[in-house]
């Protein structure tokens, strides 16, 4: 399929962990069924990847962050049928994976977002969450999994 005939989203995830074993996910809540996920999203047009990422968290975590290291890229192909807005034309999301860490803030759920819920969880109890594939993918990259 020619590029002109899908559209294309960036967004920018980080991996944020604590000192006592848990990961920060954000409850997902425009799919078909909500899921964990990580904390981030798509960045705006004039945001760099890193900036986009640092607001995001903040917008559905309540935590600023610093980020401590670029993990890679994951891209996933979403069919038409499965995109939560109405639209015949499938997406390719590029997905910026990041390590980061929490320098302030406190735990405070988005209102109005594509997430309404944020939680720690200790990695352990990860596998037994109803969670997105990007979850898996950057934890893994990370050396958490």
């Amino acid at each position: 399929m020619h590029y002109t005939e899908y559209d294309t989203r960036l967004a920018a995830y980080a991996v944020v962990t604590d000192d006592e074993g848990r990961v920060l996910l954000a409850l997902w809540n425009e799919g078909s069924r909500r899921q964990w996920t990580l904390p981030g999203g798509g960045l705006e047009l004039h945001e760099r990847a890193e900036e986009g990422v640092i607001r995001e968290v903040l917008e559905e975590t309540g935590y600023d962050v610093e980020l401590d290291a670029l993990l890679g890229v994951d891209s996933y192909v979403f069919p038409a049928e499965r995109r939560a807005v109405g639209t015949d034309r499938p997406m390719k999301a590029f997905r910026v994976l990041y390590r980061a860490h929490v320098v302030g803030g406190e735990l405070t759920h988005e209102e109005d977002g594509s997430t309404d819920e944020a939680a720690w969880f200790p990695l352990s109890e990860v596998p037994t969450l109803d969670r997105v594939s990007v979850v898996d993918i950057a934890l893994g990259m990370a050396g958490l999994r």
